[in-house]
């Protein structure tokens, strides 16, 4: 099974200081066409990145998928074309794993930075980030894994 959801209440409250309000107008990600392979994430508030700038933004969003899937999360072609706005980490790697997990609902959050010469507001509810589901593949022989995850980002070091 793979489908978004929001983050609950409370861990949207604690992690973006919004309102009730502003829960309820989440937007879960979505293809714009048939043929589309993203989904794409929209941003919950005006966020402005001047000039070489990073912010970290929140979706209030988690991905639940297959355990043999990855959620890879992408700049939209066209802000990157456009605004030279990048991916701090330049993909986003959501293992399925990281659903629910116990330190942060499985929240995704983006971090981008402006590398353009002209300060960019994103507008609320603007399309910014896109991700796209694959299945991977293991090697054959693997030693048996029996690390857990237990925390949010970068909780597997």
């Amino acid at each position: 099974m793979r489908k978004f959801e929001k983050i609950s209440l409370e861990q949207f409250i604690k992690d973006t200081k919004l309102t009730e309000k502003e829960y309820n107008e989440i937007t879960l990600p979505e293809r714009a066409t048939e043929q589309s392979a993203g989904y794409d994430f929209h941003i919950l508030k005006d966020t402005t990145l001047k000039p070489s700038e990073i912010k970290k933004i929140p979706t209030a969003i988690k991905a639940k998928m297959n355990s043999d899937e990855v959620l890879m999360i992408y700049i939209r072609s066209s802000l990157g074309f456009k605004y030279n706005l990048r991916l701090c980490n330049q993909t986003g790697i959501i293992d399925s794993d990281y659903y629910n997990n116990e330190n942060n609902e499985g929240h995704i959050f983006i971090a981008i930075q402006n590398e353009g010469k002209e300060t960019i507001t994103l507008k609320a509810n603007d399309r910014f980030v896109q991700g796209i589901f694959i299945k991977y593949l293991t090697v054959d022989n693997e030693k048996e894994i029996i690390n857990n995850r237990t925390g949010g980002i970068g909780s597997t070091n």
